[in-house]
């Protein structure tokens, strides 16, 4: 047995180490935890790391986060977990200058980095307009499967990735890269595919909306001129525009006929795509 302070932590390396118990972990940071922890397990036995707090007494909230954060990461590779959550507890400095100490902690880490690389951008360009933002709801089946990606982490960090991909260079990279780590993507996350290219493609309109509501599809913030509602108006008999919501209600075969059953995932999203083509002829995004 060893008895000694957190020197430890600073590479000893004692292969048949299998043991570990830290007395009042609660007073110790997360990467001092995480780093303790290493020196057991480096052998081929299995290792225990006991991390042990005294009951009578108060623990502070970032106490609690630090220990529940050690306990959830113990995966192979969960020392960049470790890290992050480290830094959103402790702070960061200001990235744009010599302070040391900062604020992450009242936002989080993601937001954080986003309202700097957006606070980058109004710099550079304070001319820069903001991508519109586009919602689609339409009754498709367009997902990630659990079966396809198992992990809850990575499926979130999938969805984000495709979610920010703003052109066809970027969805094929990504699809590139997903179909190396996990083999070929199935039919309905494909679709999400679809769904964000329909997305820029509506986004290049100015369109904000594409709602499918029972047999009729909404599109919101367009302005057509009188050419396209014409044309628009014999091509889908029924549609509707309403000039003062900038909105276009327009039937859809969705739910299908009497002579056919309802529309597949593909088929919704191929007609939805002619529609947007449609409404494209001779038409200028609304400012």
């Amino acid at each position: 047995m060893l008895l000694c302070t957190t020197i430890v932590e600073t590479g000893l390396d004692i292969s048949n180490a299998n043991t570990l118990i830290v007395d009042r972990a609660d007073r110790f940071g997360l990467s001092q935890l995480h780093q303790l922890r290493g020196r057991v397990g480096r052998g081929r036995d299995r290792a225990y790391a006991y991390f042990l707090y005294d009951p009578s007494k108060p623990m502070t909230q970032q106490s609690h986060e630090r220990l529940v954060t050690i306990a959830q990461n113990t995966a192979l590779g969960a020392g960049f977990d470790v890290a992050m959550k480290d830094l959103e507890l402790r702070g960061t400095g200001n990235l744009l200058g010599d302070e040391q100490s900062g604020h992450i902690e009242g936002v989080g880490f993601d937001l954080y980095v986003r309202m700097v690389s957006e606070a980058i951008e109004d710099y550079k360009d304070p001319e820069r307009a903001e991508p519109v933002a586009v919602t689609i709801d339409l009754p498709i089946e367009a997902s990630i499967p659990v079966d396809y990606i198992n992990s809850d982490k990575l499926r979130l960090e999938a969805y984000r990735k495709l979610a920010g991909a703003r052109n066809e260079h970027d969805l094929t990279e990504l699809r590139d890269e997903l179909t190396d780590r996990y083999g070929k993507p199935p039919q309905v996350f494909e679709s999400l595919f679809d769904v964000a290219r329909l997305r820029e493609k509506a986004r290049a309109l100015g369109i904000s909306e594409i709602i499918g509501q029972g047999r009729k599809l909404r599109v919101s913030k367009i302005d057509p001129p009188e050419s396209v509602q014409l044309r628009m108006s014999r091509i889908y008999p029924g549609a509707q525009y309403r000039p003062l919501t900038h909105m276009y209600t327009i039937p859809t075969p969705f739910e299908g006929s009497m002579g056919s059953g309802p529309m597949d995932s593909d088929a919704v999203l191929r007609w939805t795509e002619q529609l947007l083509d449609d409404l494209a002829w001779q038409h200028k995004p609304r400012p």
